[in-house]
């Protein structure tokens, strides 16, 4: 399965690193049980809205894998947040949202991820949650939005969305268990020694 995480200038480091960290963890435990050679259960994609280095909130720099333009079909798409009031005017991206919202498995988003999520215009008639400072951001961009304080994520089938920054991880593990199992999603969060959050 194909897991596209979205990076962008001054995304936030842990909205799009620990999604990154809890797929390949799960892909790396689960190969263990698999034949030598066995292709990976998770290949993950940092996926740029253009060529070239972005300078992740903070200044860490990555080096996206893929473009929105070109990239392999995703099952799962990630689209983190950060400082976003740029992404929110990008049509090229806000266009990969929505083609995403109806090709891939799943669509999620980490912290400020739901505005755009939300700018995008799949988010109307759903549930939603974002970062507590932002949830009134996430309103008023989208009035008619029911958003959802206080929870970890907000899983609407085809569309996920999670709160703030670590918020991410625990969604990630339950993505785990919802595109593999709950036995993979448990030995994943073992293997980080992350206390997971499982209800939402």
């Amino acid at each position: 399965m194909n897991i596209g995480i979205v990076v962008f200038e001054e995304v936030e480091l842990l909205d799009m690193a620990g999604p990154y960290e809890v797929f390949t963890t799960a892909a790396r435990v689960h190969g263990r049980s698999q034949p030598a050679g066995a292709a990976p259960l998770f290949r993950v994609f940092a996926v740029g809205c253009e060529a070239g280095i972005v300078s992740a909130r903070a200044g860490l720099r990555v080096l996206p894998d893929c473009t929105l333009r070109e990239h392999p079909p995703l099952d799962c798409a990630i689209v983190p947040g950060g400082v976003v009031d740029a992404e929110l005017g990008r049509p090229e991206l806000m266009t990969w949202i929505a083609a995403q919202a109806g090709s891939a498995r799943i669509l999620a988003s980490v912290c400020t991820g739901a505005l755009l999520l939300a700018q995008a215009g799949v988010l109307d008639g759903l549930e939603a949650t974002t970062h507590w400072e932002d949830i009134e951001a996430l309103r008023a961009l989208r009035p008619g939005l029911r958003v959802r304080e206080g929870q970890r994520w907000v899983d609407q089938g085809r569309i996920v969305t999670s709160a703030g920054i670590s918020a991410g991880i625990d969604m990630s593990l339950h993505l785990v268990e919802r595109l593999h199992g709950r036995e993979l999603a448990l030995r994943t969060a073992r293997q980080m020694e992350f206390d997971w959050q499982e209800a939402a």
